[in-house]
């Protein structure tokens, strides 16, 4: 039997990809946005996730013109901020609407179908940065560090039910929205390159292969955990990037060399 799923932010850089990829896989896919993603094999249905009415009408129709739903991947969200002493509450909230808000009102209404067929998987796009913070980025880190508690909570509250929960935390992840916000030129893709330990940058159809894993039956026991996707950059000390002796041992080259 044909699998099924449901991407939100299906128009943007990874859940363009996440989208692409699982129609190649062969299942039948439905994606969530404010824009047609315009990909092949995807039903789109417009949403805005801020808006719980939007948000239940647009899944309703996915769910019936799919026939059942077996996968969610919420991909859905926004990047912006500011240090918090200039945060408005506006601002504040937006972030947390979209970035989490979105997840909590997709999966509530997808689970009654997950429950009833006795098996799903829910795949949560996060990111590292609720682990190794960036500067300016307060309402943005606490929406993703919510998202993985969220979902160690939903993987105890429905396992029972055949459920999978699993957090994807990326770190910088290149797509068109990302690009657009580094300085012309290769510099600093350079620089993001020599960051991580395999000396690579993650593209969004990296990202998609490991959602693809994430919710396969395959994955199911890793419910309630969280995978991070970001070659390693997380793991590596800023200073050791800064020290010469570090960087030979790395496989870099001194600083005074460039």
């Amino acid at each position: 039997m044909t699998r099924t799923a449901l991407i939100t932010g299906a128009a943007g850089g990874i859940g363009r990809a996440v989208a692409a990829r699982l129609v190649a896989d062969g299942l039948r896919v439905a994606g969530l946005d404010l824009t047609d993603p315009g990909l092949p094999g995807v039903a789109f249905h417009r949403a805005d996730v801020t808006d719980t009415d939007q948000v239940r009408t647009a899944i309703g129709h996915a769910v019936d013109e799919l026939g059942g739903l077996d996968v969610l991947v919420t991909c859905a969200g926004i990047t912006e901020g500011g240090p918090l002493h200039l945060t408005t509450d506006e601002e504040w909230q937006r972030m947390l609407s979209v970035n989490l808000g979105s997840v909590f009102r997709c999966v509530r209404e997808v689970l009654p179908t997950m429950m009833a067929a006795g098996s799903g998987a829910v795949v949560t796009v996060g990111s590292v940065l609720h682990r190794t913070a960036a500067p300016g980025l307060p309402a943005y880190a606490a929406a993703k560090g919510a998202i993985a508690a969220l979902n160690r909570q939903l993987a105890v509250d429905y396992g029972r039910y055949g459920i999978s929960f699993v957090t994807l935390s990326p770190g910088w992840v290149r797509t068109p929205a990302t690009e657009s916000r580094l300085a012309p030129g290769e510099e600093d893709l350079v620089r993001l390159r020599e960051s991580n330990p395999m000396r690579t940058v993650v593209d969004a159809e990296a990202v998609a292969e490991a959602v693809v894993f994430a919710a396969s039956p395959a994955a199911g026991l890793l419910t309630g955990s969280e995978l991070v996707l970001d070659a390693g950059a997380s793991v590596v000390s800023p200073a050791s990037l800064l020290r010469d002796a570090h960087r030979v041992r790395m496989g870099l080259p001194p600083l005074d060399a460039r």
